[in-house]
């Protein structure tokens, strides 16, 4: 039996102040790298997954982005929502509502990786139970400020939050219907408050490993996002492959 096509979501909501003072002049979600935009690369992962109709949040002064992705991507019935919210939470609860039945992948547009690692997550999030909600998780801390998960021997997430840890989150999420649905508790402001509110109250929720994914806030996150991909071209090269 064919698995039914998952619904996407992207969160392009933030500011990208840090890449605006390092001489980024475009919105964030315009940023290059490798000559690609991040909502590019995040929506080339989705394509390659097989995830259609992605909603994207983006704030009221990146319009060049709705701009691009309808140039370049005119047949992905691609939906915005044009809203400058106060949070990553508002901005999750935004896209997250907006996505009908069943589950739903939700990547933020910072969280770079290659195409063949994005598509393994989700391999490995569907095989989860339906009523769980499956985070990408990551050794490769490349984040000012991680998120450290501890994680039982099944995979499923018992901590969120801390100083230390083996991995840490990587922005990219297969979201339950029930949690997409959960109206979050007064006086939570980042998504990571109500991911780890979950977690106390008892949600399934799991971890699956994508070995490097670069959280893209700084000019080095730029660079170092730049350099992994580069690598994976002169890989695929020495394999016989053709570029992605």
């Amino acid at each position: 039996m064919r698995a039914q096509r998952l619904r996407g979501g992207i969160i392009a909501a933030g500011e990208g102040s840090r890449l605006r003072q390092a001489g980024f002049p475009m919105p964030k979600p315009l940023v290059p790298i490798a000559g690609l935009p991040l909502i590019g690369w995040v929506i080339r992962n989705f394509v390659a997954a097989g995830i259609i109709a992605p909603v994207t949040i983006v704030n009221e002064r990146a319009a060049d982005c709705v701009e691009w992705v309808t140039a370049r991507f005119p047949h992905l019935g691609v939906r915005f929502i044009v809203k400058t919210t106060r949070s990553s939470l508002e901005s999750f609860v935004e896209v997250a509502t907006g996505l009908g039945r069943g589950r739903a992948l939700i990547s933020t547009v910072d969280a770079w990786c290659r195409s063949d690692d994005f598509v393994r997550f989700v391999e490995a999030a569907r095989r989860r139970p339906p009523a769980a909600t499956v985070l990408a998780v990551t050794p490769f801390v490349a984040d000012e400020h991680p998120l450290w998960v501890g994680l039982d021997a099944r995979g499923r997430v018992t901590r969120l939050g801390g100083t230390s840890g083996d991995m840490v989150t990587a922005g990219i999420y297969l979201v339950s219907e029930r949690v997409r649905t959960t109206v979050p508790p007064p006086g939570l402001g980042r998504l990571r408050e109500f991911l780890a509110w979950l977690v106390d109250r008892g949600e399934p929720l799991y971890g699956e490993v994508i070995e490097r994914v670069v959280d893209v806030d700084r000019a080095e996150d730029v660079a170092l996002a730049e350099a992994l991909a580069s690598t994976a071209r002169v890989s695929r090269r020495s394999q016989g492959g053709a570029d992605e």
